[in-house]
């Protein structure tokens, strides 16, 4: 290619010159005894591969980015792999959230500063799926989705486990003395017995279900678990698509439109997802520019049933759903509720796909008939105590306490926590309403999954397994319990949760959508007088994302990261 000419393609602009700059582009690629002709005009095709073995869920993707590659070598193209930053959410400390945004920037950069034509982004752990997406998006490139698959259904001693939701259940057991530290031991290698990422309905899952229902994926992504040959079929297929997608010029934006993210809103709702999906949507929204809030999750899922019986709000698990028919078959069951016309990777909409979908199991996957719970998608709550926004997910709460009021009992940090809530003197009782303060995206910093707070042993001792629980932090998609979660403002920021006093009476009210701090205003303006901002961190990442991360209701991304940059070919490099 004459080295002035537009290139075809953005790979063309590295190796598709015939002077000094494509000779050392191509040279060096030679090193790995790669053939001239791999070089000369095939489709680039970048595999963001976030293989770690400090993140377990994606400890297989090493093979599974080999079955990509087949599928990419058989259309033509050329793979390369490429590492990004892995985020496990059960060994990362703070919390995997605090380095969602630092991982979309490795993606955003790796992508656009390399000859990549299209991408395929693997996936599987809760914050890799989000971060992956949301630096995908910022370059716009043609890209698909592949997850990597939850584990097989937990198996103790005749019974399923499943992954988090057993591990908050089984805990809670032995706090309240109904089971021996010997046995919670034992479980420990029964719950996760084979390569995937969790099996419940949890944030992995729910995130793959988000690919799917947005259309960033293949069909059947969302539950085909990670031992099962048939994931490794999706792979090769997905590495045969991409090369068909560049050729068409099929880039994200085509597919993440307004309708893309009001099916994923709706689809949420109708498995029972995880509430970190709101903020991860959200993010997302922000990079590829379509207008989404918080709003948008009650108006257009609130009333949506929940069709799916799987944990942490049922009983069953990733495979039992697989089996059942999957995500396709609640596709096709909320059909009428959906953008049927949405174009999804595969090049044909999103009614197309799913026009079809069997069901095989109705005590996994019900109908809108028969819905496993009414009205049980994400609800936003609004009022004093929450001015921006709060969410709460009925499906996974105890119905008698969506309605409540009750005395607060504080807790100003989770250390606070930790110290006090085993204290037999502490003074609670199961009307209370347990706070957690400075757990938010500034306060831990990074928006922790500390939300659903434990119960005290002097209320587990009574037979009571839920409290009203209130904090600016998230929980695990795997966790349960009548749990306000993404307080806005947040505590650090000053919100009026940062106000709230030992004995305040606080009102739950989620059919008014309504979350109110029974403090005159005045008192609360001499309370914020009083108030001092905790200390920020004074040097690197900390310090760059404390200054500059969103509140939960806009999707808790660093201001400077919303909206695309494109992904035109930089400078060269010498």
């Amino acid at each position: 290619m004459d080295s002035k000419k537009a290139p075809l393609r953005r790979s063309e602009a590295w190796f598709g010159k015939t002077d000094r700059d494509g000779f050392v582009h191509r040279s060096w690629m030679k090193n790995q005894g790669y053939p001239h002709d791999l070089l000369d005009g095939r489709p680039i095709i970048g595999i963001c591969n976030t293989w770690s073995e400090l993140t377990p869920c994606n400890g297989h993707f090493r093979e599974l980015a080999e079955f990509v590659k087949r599928g990419v070598y058989e259309a033509g193209g050329f793979p390369l792999e490429f590492p990004v930053m892995s985020l496990g959410e059960t060994q990362l400390r703070p919390t995997a959230m605090l380095f969602r945004n630092l991982a979309s920037m490795d993606v955003e950069e790796s992508i656009r500063g390399n000859p990549i034509d299209g991408v395929v982004l693997l996936m599987g752990c809760d914050k890799t799926t989000p971060s992956l997406l949301m630096g995908a998006a910022s370059c716009d490139l043609p890209t698909i989705g592949l997850s990597g698959g939850p584990m097989l259904n937990g198996k103790f001693r005749g019974k399923d486990i499943g992954s988090g939701t057993g591990v908050w259940q089984m805990s809670e057991m032995v706090r309240a003395g109904e089971m021996t530290q010997e046995d919670f031991t034992a479980a420990e290698s029964c719950m996760h017995r084979s390569k995937g990422s969790c099996m419940t309905m949890g944030t992995a899952s729910t995130m793959a279900s988000m690919v799917e229902a947005l259309g960033m994926s293949l069909p059947e992504n969302a539950a085909i678990p990670a031992a099962d040959t048939r994931r490794n079929r999706l792979a090769q297929l997905t590495g045969r698509r991409i090369v068909e997608m560049v050729k068409e010029d099929l880039r994200m934006s085509k597919i993440l439109t307004r309708d893309a993210f009001e099916n994923a809103i709706r689809t949420n709702a109708a498995i029972g997802g995880s509430t970190n999906a709101v903020v991860h949507l959200l993010a997302v929204a922000g990079r590829i520019g379509v207008p989404l809030t918080l709003d948008d999750w009650d108006r257009l899922g609130a009333e949506v049933p929940c069709l799916v019986n799987l944990q942490p709000s049922g009983k069953y698990l990733m495979e039992d759903f697989y089996y059942a028919g999957g995500l396709p078959a609640v596709l096709r069951e909320i059909a009428p509720l959906l953008h049927r016309d949405a174009l999804t990777a595969n090049g044909k909409t999103l009614g197309e796909n799913v026009a079809n979908a069997p069901c095989y199991n109705r005590e996994v996957i019900k109908t809108p008939n028969d819905p496993f719970m009414p009205a049980a998608g994400i609800a936003v709550l609004r009022g004093n105590l929450a001015p921006d926004g709060a969410v709460i997910k009925p499906s996974a709460a105890s119905a008698h306490l969506l309605q409540h009021r009750g005395r607060a009992v504080v807790f100003e940090d989770i250390e606070d926590f930790h110290a006090r809530i085993d204290d037999p003197a502490l003074d609670v009782d199961e009307s209370c309403v347990m706070v957690l303060k400075n757990c938010g995206p500034r306060g831990y910093p990074g928006m922790a999954e500390v939300g659903n707070m434990p119960l005290p042993p002097k209320v587990l001792h009574k037979g009571i397994t839920d409290m009203v629980r209130i904090s600016d932090a998230r929980m695990s998609g795997t966790a349960y319990g009548t749990v306000v979660l993404h307080t806005s403002p947040e505590a650090a920021a000053g919100g009026t949760l940062a106000l709230v006093r030992n004995g305040d009476i606080i009102e739950l009210d989620v059919a008014r959508r309504r979350l109110h701090l029974e403090v005159p205003d005045d008192e609360l303006a001499r309370r914020r007088a009083q108030w001092q901002a905790p200390a920020a961190p004074q040097r690197g990442w900390y310090k760059l994302y404390v200054e500059h991360v969103q509140q939960a209701h806009l999707g808790a991304d660093l201001d400077f990261l919303v909206g695309s940059s494109g992904a035109d070919v930089p400078r060269e490099s010498h």
